[in-house]
């Protein structure tokens, strides 16, 4: 039977750690610097209670009740229901937090029996429905009424879950296209109702126009306006987080400068084996946490460590996703869809010992800058209108790479589409780095048309390696992350394949070998220029 999403999250595990406020609970004090938390369904605690045993002693602190939909407010049984589980994550000395699902999920139409909000669905540019991720007034209400019944209940800690957006799916330029939003946006801009043809045609092909460029901020004000209501009626004392699907931004209504001093939940996507198990998956997946911390702090940071469906992500690509935080400084994992208790049964200790080593690692390295001449960049017209494609793979070939909010003054800068687009239109400067953009994105005098392929890149990187000599790097053209920390005086090496490699670090005349096993990341200290 195939399941949604959604039946699946509620049916197995998910987590995050928080680290605000003076109400922390049992599982808090802890002066690590990475916290492993889980999220589970309250079903599971009842039908396997002997779970809350094997996460505590694996390294999580605190567990996460899920999922109340925004459908109907829950009944005094439910939060009854909520409460008695609370109880017992309590008494087996762990923290207990709620998510909440404010909008809804994705469903295919009205047919779907998830999402009854009166009637309300959303609308694509082409007419169809979906349930969920639209906003319409009869949400409000049952958002409030629900936090009002859980904080009666003594939760304090929520994140708004899956995904918090205005947008059918992570790939879409979002906004509801219904004849009430409609009337409102060109009402609000200005424009004739002529226009509206217009901004349909401009969302089909992705084009970053004037018109599109107020439609997103339009949309951008709706979710935040509905943020901050939300906030607002909770009160002071509960604490609320927003999750942020797969590169996650301004296309979908969130402005992400917005919720920079909230509990934000970095989107990640690469969910099963099949999509994780490349290292292009891998490296996807790393560039959207790398991209999100631009906007969220290390300790308000959290991970989105999925498993989907459950059964299709193995335990090793499972610790091999918490390799990711580590690099990117995400403090707080959170395990999503696992059901650690049988990850445990089928690898013992594996789980476990794969938290306990990041955990060691990210000490070292948390705070620091990560530094390097190739430059990860998702810039404006991405964000408004791009597809979700980064070009990423420059992180896999063992040069050290770093985080840039503007075009750099030097290296090599690494562009999506819409980004190239912008570039040959003459919308984005060069400040002195070189620009690379793959093949189809068309050409421009400033930069390289090179293709977001291992073969290619390792290409580039023979070019370029006299020029390195200054910075760490790995001398075997093998699918290795390279992550330098200079103030550290230390790099993170991961190995993205599923067998062993032996790598040689090289800076200027030093060498430094080490042997990494499958899917694994080690710490090299001391690396420093002679």
């Amino acid at each position: 039977m195939d399941l949604t999403r959604r039946e699946t999250l509620a049916a197995a595990a998910g987590a995050g750690v928080w680290a605000l406020g003076s109400d922390h609970g049992p599982g808090h004090g802890s002066a690590d610097v990475r916290r492993f938390n889980y999220s589970v369904e309250g079903a599971l605690i009842d039908s396997e209670p002997e779970m809350l045993n094997v996460v505590r002693e694996a390294g999580i602190t605190d567990l996460w009740l899920g999922w109340w939909v925004a459908d109907k407010p829950p009944s005094e049984a439910v939060v009854n229901q909520y409460s008695g589980w609370k109880r017992k994550i309590e008494a087996a000395g762990m923290a207990a937090h709620l998510i909440t699902i404010p909008l809804g999920h994705p469903a295919p139409g009205p047919s779907s029996p998830v999402f009854p909000i009166t009637g309300h669905w959303g609308v694509r540019p082409d007419g169809r429905t979906y349930g969920g991720n639209a906003y319409h007034p009869a949400l409000l209400p049952e958002n409030l009424l629900a936090d009002e019944r859980f904080k009666s209940a003594g939760f304090r800690r929520f994140f708004v879950d899956d995904d918090f957006r205005l947008a059918g799916s992570p790939f879409d330029i979002g906004g509801c296209f219904c004849p009430q939003h409609r009337a409102a946006f060109l009402a609000r801009c200005g424009y004739p109702e002529s226009r509206w043809a217009e901004l349909l045609e401009d969302v089909r092909t992705r084009s970053d126009t004037a018109i599109m460029r107020a439609w997103v901020e339009c949309t951008c004000d709706e979710l935040t306006g509905l943020w901050r209501e939300i906030c607002k009626a909770a009160g002071p004392e509960v604490v609320q987080g927003i999750m942020v699907m797969f590169i996650g931004c301004e296309k979908a209504g969130i402005r992400l400068k917005e919720y920079r001093n909230v509990p934000f939940r970095v989107g990640e996507m690469m969910f099963s084996d099949g999509e994780f198990g490349s290292p292009k998956g891998k490296t996807d997946e790393l560039f959207s946490v790398l991209f999100h911390r631009r906007f969220a702090s290390p300790e308000l940071a959290y991970s989105e460590t999925t498993a989907y469906p459950p059964e299709k992500l193995s335990p090793r690509n499972g610790a091999a996703k918490l390799c990711t935080s580590t690099i990117a400084d995400v403090r707080n994992t959170m395990l999503m869809c696992m059901n650690l208790a049988d990850w445990n049964r089928r690898e013992p200790g594996m789980m476990a010992a794969a938290m306990k080593k990041n955990a060691a690692i990210h000490r070292r390295v948390a705070g620091h800058r990560l530094q390097g001449p190739f430059k990860h960049y998702w810039g404006e017209p991405s964000r408004r209108v791009g597809g979700d494609w980064p070009y990423s793979l420059f992180l896999a070939t063992g040069v050290p790479f770093e985080v840039t909010d503007r075009p750099a003054a030097d290296g090599w800068t690494f562009l999506s589409d819409p980004d190239a687009r912008a570039l040959s239109e003459g919308k984005l400067k060069t400040r002195g780095t070189t620009f690379v953009y793959r093949p189809a994105a068309g050409q421009s005098p400033e930069g390289r048309a090179i293709a977001d392929k291992l073969p290619d890149l390792f290409a580039l990187r023979r070019e370029l390696l006299p020029r390195l000599a200054a910075v760490p790097y790995v001398e075997q053209e093998e699918p290795v992350v390279c992550a330098w920390y200079p103030s550290a005086r230390s790099v993170i090496l991961w190995n993205l394949q599923e067998q062993p490699v032996d790598l040689t670090l090289r800076l200027g005349s030093q060498r430094r070998q080490v042997r990494i096993a499958p899917l694994d990341i080690e710490l090299i200290e001391g690396v420093r220029p002679a």
